[in-house]
């Protein structure tokens, strides 16, 4: 091959790399985005056909490289690499722990005129489509605090599926933080015990042959066996942000066991907190909706919940 088309195929290398490069720094660095990761798989797809084409060029000297015991201790550092990246220690995991990057979403939110829409798909063969029709007091220049989460059918906390924005949002919506406070302080306290949690939520439905609770997320949204699955609830809790009116709480039953491709959620009711118990534990209790209710009536027209499951 001439000197010239020698020297176009190591530009072309090198301009590769570069934008590889960037396009890796920027993958890191920058919420998942199709076009910069497919860039630079392409790119990465080119650059190895370019590399194919610089050792079939330099061959005779890359040769020599293989004689050398240079070239086996440089693979072996490489392979100690990849292992130790594979592995992912702790350090490793911090230094990835500080990238934006995590891939496309399980999830996706999104807050328009007409309401909200919430998809979750944790399985090709499952996925779960919340869409809130917004109501005449639903503002979309200071839109309303929501929060989406699951229950087991001991109204117990499983799984937070959106968490509203910011220490304004938990403050809103008391009763998906009373929830979400008791499970992550109950698996704090089974961590350091060494106890399962549901031990340790001293739930008497969780034992035995006819267990119909669990505080795992699978066992409801991908049951091995819809025979035997447990039923649950999905819920939201949403308030307005400034409006004085408490937050309102709207629910729907699952059951896989019976499945239903489309649901209406129901209101049932408002958080009031009442007094702590003989253990000084916080009590929170939802009430039916009182004449006082006025604009918090108005932020959902309706909330249909939609699963697609495969047969």
């Amino acid at each position: 091959m001439s000197q010239k088309k020698r020297s176009a195929v190591s530009l072309l290398i090198a301009f590769s790399f570069v934008v590889m490069a960037v396009t890796g720094v920027l993958a890191f660095a920058l919420p998942f985005s199709i076009h910069i990761v497919g860039l630079h798989s392409l790119i990465g797809f080119l650059f190895i056909g370019l590399i194919a084409l610089h050792i079939l060029n330099n061959r005779s000297h890359l040769s020599r490289y293989l004689k050398s015991p240079i070239v086996w201790a440089a693979l072996s550092v490489v392979a100690l690499l990849v292992l130790l990246f594979l592995w992912q220690p702790a350090p490793i995991k911090s230094v990835l722990s500080l990238s934006k990057n995590i891939g496309p979403s399980l999830d996706d939110y999104e807050v328009t005129d007409l309401g909200l829409s919430y998809h979750y798909s944790p399985d090709p063969g499952y996925e779960m489509a919340l869409t809130v029709r917004s109501g005449n007091g639903f503002d979309l220049e200071a839109p309303p605090h929501f929060a989406i989460w699951l229950e087991n059918a001991s109204e117990y906390h499983i799984k937070t599926l959106h968490t509203p924005n910011g220490e304004g949002g938990r403050t809103a919506l008391p009763y998906w933080d009373f929830k979400r406070r008791g499970w992550e302080e109950a698996r704090r306290d089974a961590e350091i015990s060494g106890k399962d949690l549901a031990e340790e939520l001293e739930v008497d439905a969780l034992s035995g042959a006819t267990q119909n609770s669990s505080f795992d997320p699978a066992d409801y949204i991908l049951p091995s066996d819809t025979d035997e699955s447990l039923p649950y609830r999905l819920l939201i809790e949403i308030n307005q942000p400034g409006d004085e009116q408490a937050s309102l709480v709207y629910a729907v039953d699952i059951n896989n066991a019976s499945p239903r491709t489309f649901q209406l959620l129901d209101l049932v009711g408002y958080p009031k907190r009442e007094d702590d118990d003989e253990d000084g534990k916080e009590v929170w209790m939802l009430y039916y909706i009182d004449g006082s209710f006025s604009t918090a009536l108005k932020l959902i027209d309706s909330a249909l919940l939609t699963i697609e499951r495969d047969q």
